[in-house]
């Protein structure tokens, strides 16, 4: 074998894999990223937003949950105090690496008091302690990463892997879109959120178990910070449930970002609607997504298409992202440059197309997202403001579930797969500690 271990996606998950491999002497390990070098990636780019080493994580607000109930599913994988240690030790690696020191969200009577006024309200906030390295920090702890790993192991950029090769069962090394071979004895898939196709192609090619997960789909909601600086200044981002009256449907809050700005990522050719957060440079408006998770049954089995689908719907109502006034929404027109201009909400994202939203969503997404508005509204008053910016589309697409044994270890023999790519996680931090758990089962075997 050429390689001990083969590692597919330089994001959070390969990158810990290969730290954890390497620490516990692993020799022979190459690491594969098809994007660029970490240093080579542009912000201004919207593909590099999510490809290249560094993965998704590169370019983002950089928030570590140190949640056993939030980020992922590695909770099905160990009980949660072994997880809950985990998570820490994990945090700590990215500290070493010149993460921040300061924590958000410790529990406190300000955070009691707020989950009981949200209560009031519908609404169910999930206090969790966040660390933020902010997005300049984010991108330069990954690069630090990486400079402790490059003289240790062997890193391959623009190296897109074809597909898995198998042998009796068992793994037996990747192939290359230029047709070149590498063999290995253990192979880690951690091709992240933009790999997920590639991910779900290879789970039928090799015959894996998997299930389907659910696809988020939504908007990004912009506004002045100074509306939810109470809440932002206790938690740092309100995690926040809601459960539709029409529908019932599963609502919440994601990626909350206090003085922060709105940014397209594209993937594929399909551009969507993100947010980043800085550690010092501040934006006047806080951002936050709101998602509405669907679920489908038999005999649809297709979520990652179906987020797609909404995706390209608006890329070609919007030519891109669609911005929208909340009151141009409600009143059933779209908003216009001359509308946008008069908005008391100043925009981050400048390259926006005005437009109307409701073209885009179907009607039952549609009406989940206001009724959160309402809701979060009696939290803080001037969320609902007709001035509030919506950004369209934001979608999430996760991996279907991969069936994995507690070491995070395919059907086919030595064949690992980890973080948001094996719909297992979905966010850095448990993404990053799932790396952890196959790299230590793997450097278990090498060393029997």
């Amino acid at each position: 074998m050429e390689y001990e271990v083969i590692i597919v996606g330089g994001g959070p998950a390969g990158i810990f894999a290969a730290l954890t491999l390497s620490e516990l002497g692993i020799d022979r390990v190459v690491l594969l990223e098809e994007g660029k070098d970490i240093k080579a990636r542009q912000r201004s780019n919207s593909k590099d937003i999510l490809h290249g080493l560094g993965g998704a994580g590169a370019f983002s607000d950089g928030k570590l949950t140190l949640s056993t109930e939030v980020g992922g599913h590695l909770e099905e994988f160990t009980d949660k105090k072994s997880l809950y240690q985990l998570l820490i030790s994990t945090d700590k690696i990215y500290v070493d690496h010149g993460a921040p020191d300061r924590l958000f969200g410790d529990l406190s009577p300000e955070v009691e008091a707020l989950a009981d006024r949200a209560r009031q309200t519908d609404l169910e906030l999930i206090p969790t302690r966040i660390r933020h390295m902010g997005t300049e920090n984010c991108r330069n702890v990954l690069s630090n990463m990486y400079n402790t790993l490059s003289d240790q192991i062997n890193i391959k950029t623009n190296c897109r892997v074809d597909k898995l090769l198998v042998k009796n069962k068992k793994i037996s090394g990747v192939k290359l879109n230029n047709g070149k071979i590498l063999h290995g004895r253990f192979v880690i898939a951690a091709p992240g959120r933009a790999g997920a196709g590639w991910m779900k192609a290879e789970a039928e090619s090799l015959s894996l178990k998997t299930s389907s997960s659910p696809v988020d789909i939504g908007i990004r909601v912009e506004l002045p910070a100074t509306i939810l600086k109470e809440i932002t200044d206790i938690t740092y981002e309100s995690k926040l449930v809601y459960y539709s009256k029409t529908f019932d449907d599963k609502v919440r809050t994601f990626c909350m970002n206090p003085y922060g700005e709105v940014v397209n990522e594209e993937n594929d050719g399909i551009i969507t609607v993100n947010g980043h957060s800085y550690a010092t440079k501040k934006s006047e408006n806080t951002n936050f997504a709101i998602l509405v998770s669907s679920a489908f049954t038999e005999p649809f089995d297709d979520p990652i298409a179906y987020g797609l689908y909404i995706a390209r719907l608006a890329n070609l109502i919007g030519g891109g992202t669609i911005v929208q006034r909340l009151g141009d929404l409600l009143a059933g027109r779209r908003s216009t440059e001359a509308r946008i201009d008069r908005c008391l909400t100043n925009p981050t994202l400048v390259n926006a197309t005005p437009g109307d939203l409701s073209y885009v969503f179907p009607y039952r997404h549609l009406l989940n997202i206001t009724e959160m508005l309402k809701a979060m509204d009696r939290l803080a008053p001037g969320v609902n403001s007709r001035h509030t910016l919506l950004y369209g589309v934001e979608v999430k697409l996760y991996s279907n579930r991969i069936e994995l044994s507690e070491n995070l270890e395919t059907d086919v023999a030595n064949l690992f797969a980890v973080g948001d790519g094996a719909g297992i996680t979905r966010g850095l931090l448990q993404a990053s500690a799932s790396g952890i758990l196959a790299a230590r089962a793997i450097a278990s075997r090498i060393t029997e």
